[in-house]
């Protein structure tokens, strides 16, 4: 992040149709967007994953297959073909976003042939335990790329470049995560199963050297191929955390420039966020997600949740500048495997309380912006019908006050269970400051300063047509609607 007060979007949801025309469509919204106040865009996974066309991304087979080759069914991904991704770069930069790249390094899948070699079945639910001996299995392992034959990288994979995998054709019914010959689980990992090195798949070998080569010249060649701005980093609580810090030293040196990072440490627990920025030296930002956990909270206790605490051990209270702030995502979203839904009513709210406050780096979720509609089976095996509703032009407010007004020193009036509100006092390039108050019970107000003596405010929300004016110590009553939010700014003269 760059800009003052930069916003990242993150430009996709689990259900985007696949019907390749995300790329097209990143260039069509870029200027729209960057006119709104987005800095930047994270991007889904651009390579080739086992479902084809149909894979969000994170099934990952080819890295290098960015919609170029026929493989897996299909040359396009997801989202579109590889001249259509490079262009949409090109036109998004052109129209002042950053473009930040998905990288999943934790696991492949889709292997086109298996491999026999030895493994011990551990308990999945506990790694370190064996629950057999250790025996001959047979996996899918070995990673030709047929369709590529061997252009930009030659090197196939072979079980050897794996820690685990959690199938053995010879007994498929058997529940095992399988600790391949010589192999241990990494260190530097989250806690939980024992250790959560293993997620899916074939499980990448970070101690191994060809892994290590192979992953830092494809992070080379990636760049050097699509000119992005950065990285978000998929579930990195499931890989050794001091490989990222090398990885990006490496890819930096060889682009001659910065290149942004963020982690995806999906945990409520803030200490083990600590502890991979403690491993990786600050090196990559991470994702709130205590917060989001709290803003999850909250919307399904309503005015029984005390709004005093929805910062409590966050990351973005506990080490601001290194937090990147969401109210969802495609992994918490409506019927996915993390689903933890933030209610409807109360998203206005939190997006309040990501985009216009000091601290951290604030994240839109598309969905959240332009709504989406999709059917998919839930967890207890019912199909449901989901329709998320659009909230862009309230966050497109949001965005605006942010760029225009959210400036300065920041003071809290976290004083009441139900109402809470903050005002900015602005700067010499951005004067006037702006105040917040918003409420998950009833109609609220907050008596608050904003450092501009007599001066008229109004709520850009429009929920509240009165407008508001400072005395002559630069104070007033600002209010809310009940379970709302108003944004009050200067009445432009």
């Amino acid at each position: 992040m760059s800009e003052a007060n930069g916003v990242m979007m993150q430009y996709f949801h689990w259900y985007t149709p696949a019907d390749g025309t995300l790329w097209n469509q990143v260039a069509r919204h870029a200027k729209d967007l960057a006119e709104a106040g987005i800095t930047a865009l994270w991007l889904p996974p651009a390579y080739k994953a086992t479902g084809g066309a149909n894979d969000v991304g994170y099934g990952v087979y080819d890295l290098f297959d960015l919609g170029e080759f026929e493989q897996k069914g299909s040359v396009r991904t997801k989202y579109g073909t590889k001249d259509e991704y490079i262009k949409a770069i090109e036109v998004a930069q052109s129209a002042g976003l950053h473009i930040y790249a998905d990288v999943v390094f934790n696991h492949k899948l889709g292997a086109d042939h298996k491999e026999e070699f030895t493994a011990t079945p551990c308990d999945p639910h506990n790694r370190h335990d064996p629950i057999g001996e250790a025996q001959t299995i047979q996996a899918w392992t070995h990673f030709t790329f047929p369709g590529r034959q061997g252009q930009y990288s030659e090197l196939e994979w072979h079980w050897w470049h794996f820690t685990a995998a959690d199938y053995n054709a010879f007994d498929e019914d058997f529940e095992a995560v399988y600790l391949f010959d010589g192999k241990t689980f990494d260190d530097e990992v989250d806690l939980e199963k024992g250790t959560f090195d293993y997620l899916m798949g074939c499980d990448l070998d970070m101690s191994s050297a060809d892994v290590q080569q192979e992953l830092k010249y494809w992070g080379e060649w990636y760049v050097k191929t699509t000119h992005v701005d950065g990285f978000r980093f998929d579930a990195v609580k499931h890989v050794k955390a001091g490989f990222f810090p090398q990885w990006l030293s490496h890819v930096r040196h060889h682009a001659g420039r910065r290149l942004f990072a963020v982690g995806e440490y999906w945990s409520g627990n803030i200490e083990a966020l600590h502890y991979f920025i403690e491993v990786t030296g600050g090196d990559v930002m991470l994702f709130d997600a205590p917060l989001h956990y709290n803003f999850s909270d909250a919307s399904k206790q309503g005015d029984a949740y005390d709004l005093r605490q929805i910062f409590d051990k966050s990351l973005v209270q506990e080490q601001p500048a290194l937090a990147v702030t969401l109210v969802d995502n495609h992994d918490s979203q409506p019927l996915q495997s993390l689903e933890s839904v933030v209610e409807g009513w109360f998203k206005p709210l939190a997006y309040a309380l990501i985009l216009l406050r000091r601290d951290g780096y604030p994240c839109v979720f598309m969905a959240d912006y332009y709504g989406a509609h999709y059917k998919d089976v839930g967890q207890d095996g019912q199909e449901y019908e989901i329709w998320l509703d659009s909230h862009q032009w309230l966050i497109d407010k949001f965005l605006w006050a942010r760029r225009a007004y959210a400036y300065g020193d920041q003071y809290d009036y976290f004083d009441h269970p139900n109402t809470i509100g903050w005002t900015r006092l602005g700067d010499e390039a951005h004067p006037g400051g702006l105040a917040v108050v918003l409420s998950n019970g009833e109609a609220g107000s907050k008596f608050m300063e904003v450092g501009q003596a007599n001066m008229t405010y109004v709520d850009v929300t429009e929920h509240i047509a009165e407008p508001v004016v400072t005395n002559d110590e630069g104070w007033a009553e600002f209010s809310c609607e009940a379970g709302s939010v108003s944004v009050w700014v200067p009445h432009p003269s």
